[in-house]
């Protein structure tokens, strides 16, 4: 099976919304005028223009000819959210991507020329995310919690977040989302699922992020 290009970009530099902001559809636009905050709002249309830019690199096409198509397995077709996808000249983009945005960055993960049951998810945390009291219950399996318990403490906060961002990635992946209680979901010995700890051309994640892969 064919191994995800991986990408990693910093928000603020990710390439400039000027004329790309209008390829990303009404459906996006119209989700980011709900975003109170406006650096939130900066945040997801940054998340989105890099997105457009890295399905266009991949398939070595102009930007301007792909034009968003996000699926939910819930809702359907036709979203502003859910799994990720183009239109490349009226039809699917041959491209199975996921994308995950925290802390100013965003990850990016596509397989070009996937086979059409091929699924991913891709998900990037804050290893503060997980400090919350009440975590670990909420969370966590019982076979995590034995796992967590036998890690230093200082390094117990960031496997609370790579264990939270490897559920993440497989649920985007099956497409249940939090639909599905996370708690119920052991994630440790899970197949097609790994952390990534670089990117390309042994890039290392910066301190502060985990992340985790999962492919299906």
């Amino acid at each position: 099976m064919q191994n995800p290009v991986l990408d990693l970009r910093r928000l603020d530099e990710a390439p400039g919304a000027g004329g790309a902001l209008e390829l990303l559809g009404q459906l996006a636009l119209e989700r980011a005028l709900r975003y109170a905050n406006p650096a939130d709002r900066e945040e997801f249309i940054a998340g989105r223009v890099a997105l457009l830019d890295f399905a266009a690199v991949l398939l070595e096409v102009d930007p301007a000819r792909l034009v968003p198509d996000y699926h939910c397995p819930r809702c359907g077709p036709g979203q502003d959210h859910g799994r990720p996808g183009f239109m490349l000249d009226g039809g699917p983009a041959p491209l199975a991507l996921s994308a995950s945005r925290a802390s100013g960055w965003v990850l990016l993960a596509g397989v070009v020329h996937a086979p059409e049951e091929l699924r991913l998810g891709v998900d990037l945390e804050s290893t503060g995310k997980a400090t919350f009291e009440g975590f670990d219950d909420v969370a966590l399996t019982a076979t995590e919690k034995r796992f967590l318990s036998t890690i230093p403490d200082q390094e117990r906060d960031s496997q609370r977040a790579r264990l939270w961002a490897r559920k993440e990635a497989w649920l985007k992946m099956t497409g249940e989302g939090l639909r599905r209680n996370p708690a119920e979901l052991d994630v440790l010995d899970l197949p097609g699922l790994r952390d990534v700890t670089g990117i390309q051309e042994n890039r290392k994640l910066p301190d502060g992020l985990v992340a985790a892969l999962a492919l299906g």
